[in-house]
């Protein structure tokens, strides 16, 4: 594969981290989260939400990378080596938490929600996948 498509795929993948946080901030309304959240201690709520926060600036920062950077994350350097292989691990553990982890017996149903969920799903495997292929190039392996 050439360097351009890979650093092509990665400039996609960071817009694709920067709509995913422009998307996230609607959730916590979709999903009533305030509801859901106003009988637990303040403590766990104030963590959850601090959870959601980090979260959250992860995904923009890895997009950030990706738009500023991408040349940089193939450029074969241990650091190069180290975050694409760290980012696309992040993306395959949060696609098997969310295929084998959450509980989705209260989810909320209807077709909007099943797109978003497969949505979110082809985006988690481009991410695990784009970001792999960047590891793979910057070991010489592709």
């Amino acid at each position: 594969m050439e360097i351009k498509t890979i650093t092509t795929l990665l400039f996609i993948s960071g817009l694709g981290h920067i709509a995913l946080c422009a998307g996230s901030v609607f959730i916590p309304r979709l999903l009533k989260w305030s509801d859901h959240l106003k009988n637990l201690q303040p403590l766990l709520r104030q963590m959850f939400w601090t959870y959601a926060a980090y979260i959250l600036v992860i995904n923009f920062c890895f997009g950030i990378v990706s738009l500023i950077a991408a040349e940089e994350l193939v450029n074969g350097s241990i650091l190069a080596k180290s975050i694409s292989l760290f980012i696309s691990l992040y993306w395959f553990a949060r696609i098997g938490i969310q295929l084998f982890y959450f509980d989705k017996s209260n989810a909320p149903k209807g077709l909007i929600y099943t797109m978003g969920e497969i949505g979110l799903m082809v985006l988690f495997v481009f991410f695990t996948v784009v970001y792999f292929i960047a590891f793979l190039y910057n070991n010489s392996w592709i």
